[in-house]
């Protein structure tokens, strides 16, 4: 943990460092201004790590400030350094192309590129403030002759990396909620990252899940974000917003299928995943809850249908990149080997910057179909 902050607060200084270098041109000959800039990057910087803080002296009105201003200037930030990277390289080609003489293309340096970066910045930010408001639903069937007869279908909706925490509670469940009540699922799921701080609204947001009653239950796996929310403060605020936590266990609903919850490795927990698959070989469908959209190879064959959730599909885009290295299986369904499924979810909030650019929240409805194996008379 040391050793990713002491990566994030390196590259995010950079990254100031860098914007500073380009919007100094806007400044006017005023030390005492350019200093004010530089210190409240400075405390720009380590407004995220002050939000923790915060939250765990149970200064919770300063935590919310302190969070809604650091995390959209993370987004902000994001864009400018984007955006004068991309001004650099066109400059350098223009420049390029000036140099054969055969071109005369205007020289890209001064003020106004710099404030169209920042202003370009800026309507990003507010597209992505809407786009991240957007759930939307998107639907994915398969069929398995595993459900038992007299069960045609089972509908299963699935929400994560919702981030209830500071600033994230009630509003932003019953956004997600209206997407998943029209739906009527007979399951609901949670694949991690639902708690992300103190949720200071547990009874209200109970209340909104309450309403949904699936018939066939609520379950939830943890996330690398409960671990950093605290685990042990967020199984109890699973647990009392109605969902049955699983952790490296089969849950056999009724007698229509399995569902087998493993805990994200942030937690040091060793789920043992293989050996819990093998708990589940009854015969029936076999869904797997598991946070991180990394399907073991071992485990293939054993389940039918891996839900997974982490990646936001990169949340500001073009980040889906950079993360498609680390988990290249970051968008919807994927066929993997053996009979097995994956879905991964986009996430139905956001971690940090209540923004989204290009990667639009979801609610998943799963339909999953009986299938008639007996063969024609």
């Amino acid at each position: 943990m040391k050793r990713i902050l002491l990566a994030f607060f390196s590259i995010y200084s950079l990254m100031h460092a860098f914007i500073y270098s380009r919007v100094k041109v806007l400044l006017p000959p005023s030390v005492p201004l350019a200093a004010a800039l530089v210190v409240f990057m400075a405390v720009m910087i380590f407004a995220p790590v002050g939000t923790r803080l915060l939250e765990r002296t149970g200064r919770h009105r300063a935590a919310l400030v302190s969070a809604f201003a650091g995390y959209c200037w993370l987004a902000f930030i994001f864009y400018c350094f984007c955006g004068f990277l991309l001004l650099d390289f066109v400059s350098a080609l223009c420049g390029l192309l000036n140099f054969t003489a055969l071109f005369h293309l205007p020289d890209l340096t001064g003020a106004l590129p710099v404030v169209l970066v920042l202003a370009t910045a800026v309507c990003i930010n507010i597209y992505g403030f809407f786009e991240a408001r957007a759930v939307r639903v998107e639907r994915f069937s398969l069929k398995s002759a595993k459900l038992p007869a007299g069960t045609d279908k089972v509908r299963i909706a699935q929400i994560s990396d919702v981030h209830l925490g500071i600033g994230a509670g009630e509003k932003r469940m019953a956004r997600i909620l209206r997407a998943v009540e029209s739906e009527k699922p007979d399951i609901l799921v949670s694949t991690g990252d639902l708690i992300d701080g103190p949720l200071l609204e547990t009874e209200a947001v109970a209340a909104l899940l309450s309403k949904l009653r699936p018939g066939l239950g609520m379950y939830a796996v943890t996330g690398n974000h409960e671990v950093f929310a605290g685990l042990d403060n967020a199984l109890r605020t699973t647990k009392a917003l109605g969902f049955t936590v699983l952790r490296g266990e089969v849950w056999r609903v009724g007698n229509i299928l399995n569902i087998v919850g493993v805990d994200d490795p942030a937690t040091g927990c060793d789920g043992e995943e293989g050996k819990v698959l093998e708990n589940s070989r009854n015969g029936l469908f076999t869904l797997l809850l598991k946070h991180r959209p990394l399907p073991a190879a071992g485990s293939l064959g054993l389940f039918d249908l891996q839900l997974s959730g982490h990646t936001h599909y990169g949340q500001l885009f073009p980040f889906r990149y950079l993360v498609a290295l680390a988990y290249p299986l970051q968008n919807g369904p994927y066929n993997l080997s053996r009979g097995s499924v994956l879905y991964t979810s986009r996430g139905s909030g956001s971690w940090g910057p209540p923004v989204r650019v290009f990667a639009r929240p979801e609610v998943t409805l799963v339909e999953v179909s009986r299938e008639n194996n007996a063969a024609p008379d």
